[in-house]
């Protein structure tokens, strides 16, 4: 028998369809029956590619026992985090405050008024190392919601008022100033591990922001120690087991300082981020090796992550079954190999005489590195992953391989934040190396958003509501999208379309952004400085979030400001400006302070305080454009193609091969190039 949770589009929360747990979606009638027979809501959170959240599924919401407690005492409600990042961010705001720290799973107490008064991360079956089992905490909190409720009211009252503080300088503090990008340059620096590349020490997460942030002081310094930091990290993360070498694709974090091993889950917004990273080393350098990974990664979302009509998945877990008859899942067990089973894949390709040659050059070893197995890795030669025409042979030989194990989850819902971050990635990736392929993907996802995550709405300047998350089940009649979309949702559009406009020039793709820019102002701004997480027209929470700081994905505001900034200069519309500038304003001060929270806010501060270029080619000039889009120029927009009526186009009609390009600074303009020499020569 299945619970509420069979219903739901969203692939995590059926996961948990057949619980023993009375699971409810977020929903008013949860609420209800808590109030109605006065029980504290048991909210738990997690996503389908979270590996501890399937171990506590597997040790608590399956065990009968368990579930009869939670069922005869508490209103048990699960969240996906990914579809519903406001839930998820008043929450984890509450357990942080409460512990000091935060993670997934999320296990909050709170009142049928959604107060949460004890919040945790994991708990574990069996008391372990001082924490409390699961059922003892379960035992313990009716307890004092049964004798000792005023104290828990009281733990709710003081948790809610630390919900929802926003600390910023306000919208009247100055605006920063280009030394804040160089106060920055210098933190991250202090931070980077000059051994093995990357920020800090295990866990170690991929920080595309601030490696993106130092690429652009690169473009406007020189700085050869920016560079080394920004080449060892990217060399050290795909030398690293975090690097699927086999299948191409970037997992979530290393569990190491070295990116050996990695917790095996791999995400749409990390391989979008990182993405853009290794395309924009490769433009600055010319390093093919970093085009080399930009393309696996594209090969991989295209191939593994990819729905037919364009819409992108979300993610596929750490776990999998080592065979199709184990009896659990393993963490990575879809990505490690044995000598033994390198030599039998090679065999059946009728490439055994290549085996050796294969376990050397992926470090594939009888004793292994993960739990008695290999990761592939090319750690033993850092900054080398040019492959031999045999070593293509085998690559090949074991992607085929692999496919025939049990694979890792699949998260195929469709989150549109997360398509957009792919989107604006694979749209200048295209561009820079005139891909038409990956192009005509860019296109598809975008016309996918367009046609399936939308919905006519009174309540937007464009008449339409973009939403969240869309996800189809064939086999169980299951589809379409739900969710109101966030502010994250809107901004990322916004950046997307930009770029997919620029990469062809269609005009359409620019109107898109426009029309996503002012519903984005209308439901979300807040008057105090910046965007709020939900809309106008959302859910009442007991807290409004707002989205300040840059961490696994860029933050709702600096998305905003540096989409706002770009937009303003493609329209004249100065309207967009100015609210960019206000979250400058309200955010600015503590960004070069803190560069590793606001990466991507760097960029927007940069753009501000240095001026964007504006470039318009005229005509029909393959040429300049194409010189155009192959550098890496982070402070200038490009418009080409379709005419339109802004004044980027006024007085500037010539067609065919007597177009050129005009490059304007500063509210001034140039000679206009009729050459690639003369253009490079403004350029630069």
């Amino acid at each position: 028998m299945t619970n509420r949770l069979a219903t739901e589009t969203s692939p995590y929360l059926r996961q948990h369809a057949e619980n023993p747990v009375d699971w409810f979606p977020w929903g008013p009638e949860a609420f209800e029956l808590a109030r109605s027979q006065d029980r504290p809501v048991l909210l738990s959170v997690g996503y389908s590619a979270c590996h501890w959240c399937h171990v506590m599924a597997h040790e608590s919401f399956e065990d009968e026992s368990t579930a009869e407690l939670m069922n005869s005492k508490f209103v048990n409600i699960k969240v996906d985090r990914e579809e519903r990042p406001d839930i998820d961010a008043i929450y984890m705001e509450a357990t942080q405050a409460m512990t000091g720290h935060g993670g997934w799973p999320m296990t909050v107490f709170m009142t049928p008024e959604g107060e949460p008064f004890f919040c945790g991360t994991y708990f574990p079956k069996e008391p372990r190392g001082g924490t409390l089992s699961f059922t003892q905490l379960l035992t313990a909190i009716e307890d004092a919601w049964q004798t000792r409720r005023d104290e828990l009211m009281e733990q709710a009252t003081r948790l809610v008022q630390n919900i929802g503080r926003n600390p910023s300088a306000g919208t009247d503090a100055p605006l920063p100033v280009a030394q804040v990008l160089d106060e920055a340059t210098l933190a991250l620096l202090a931070a980077y591990d000059p051994q093995w590349g990357g920020f800090g020490g295990a866990p170690k997460f991929p920080q595309s922001m601030s490696l993106g942030h130092l690429l652009r002081h690169v473009r406007r310094t020189g700085s050869d120690t920016a560079l080394a930091a920004v080449t060892t990290s990217l060399d050290a993360l795909a030398a690293g087991g975090i690097y699927d070498h086999i299948g191409g694709g970037f997992s979530r974090y290393s569990v190491d300082e070295r990116w050996l091993v990695p917790h095996f889950e791999k995400m749409l917004y990390d391989n979008a981020l990182l993405g853009r990273s290794y395309l924009w080393a490769w433009q600055v350098t010319g390093e093919e090796r970093y085009l080399q990974v930009l393309t696996e990664i594209i090969d991989y979302v295209l191939r593994d992550l990819s729905h037919p009509s364009g819409g992108r998945y979300s993610a596929e877990d750490a776990d999998s079954f080592a065979t199709a008859d184990a009896d659990h899942a393993e963490e990575g067990a879809f990505y490690v190999w044995t000598p033994q089973e390198v030599a039998e894949a090679l065999e059946q390709a009728n490439l055994g005489h290549l085996t050796e040659e294969t376990l050397a050059f992926y470090g594939i070893s009888e004793a292994g590195n993960f739990e008695g197995a290999s990761i592939p890795n090319r750690m033993h030669e850092r900054g080398n992953l040019e492959r031999s025409a045999g070593i293509k042979l085998a690559r090949a030989a074991l992607l085929e391989s692999r496919a025939t194990r049990p694979r890792p989850g699949l998260d195929n819902k469709v989150l549109t934040e997360w398509n957009a971050l792919m989107l604006a990635t694979l749209a200048e990736a295209a561009a820079a190396t005139q891909r038409q392929d990956w192009l005509a993907a860019a296109e598809s996802t975008a016309n996918f958003l367009c046609e399936s995550l939308r919905v006519p709405s009174s309540s937007a300047t464009c008449g339409q509501r973009w939403l969240r998350s869309w996800q189809a089940d064939l086999n169980q009649g299951l589809g379409g999208a739900r969710h109101l979309a966030y502010a994250a949702d809107y901004a990322a559009l916004i950046d997307g379309f930009i770029c997919l406009y620029e990469a062809t020039g269609t005009l359409r793709w620019l109107e898109e952004a426009t029309t996503t820019a002012d519903s984005l102002i209308e439901l979300f701004w807040d008057i105090d400085g910046g965007v709020w997480t939900t809309g106008e027209d959302a859910e009442q929470l007991v807290s409004r979030p707002k989205d300040l700081m840059d961490n696994a994905t860029p933050s709702a505001n600096s998305m905003t400001a540096v989409g706002l900034l770009r937009l303003e200069a493609h329209t004249g519309e100065s309207r967009y400006g100015e609210h960019a500038r206000t979250i400058l304003r309200t955010l600015g001060g503590v960004a070069g302070k803190h560069a590793m929270s606001f990466g991507n806010l760097l960029w927007a501060i940069e753009l501000h305080t240095l001026g964007v270029t504006e470039v318009v080619v005229t005509g029909d000039r393959a040429d300049l454009v194409q010189l155009l889009q192959s550098r890496f120029d982070p402070g200038s927009i490009l418009a080409w193609g379709e005419p339109g009526s802004g004044p980027l186009w006024e007085g500037r009609s010539a067609t065919g091969s007597d177009g050129v390009a005009y490059v304007c600074r500063n509210h001034a303009c140039g000679t206009p190039a009729a050459s690639t020499a003369e253009l490079l020569a403004q350029l630069d």
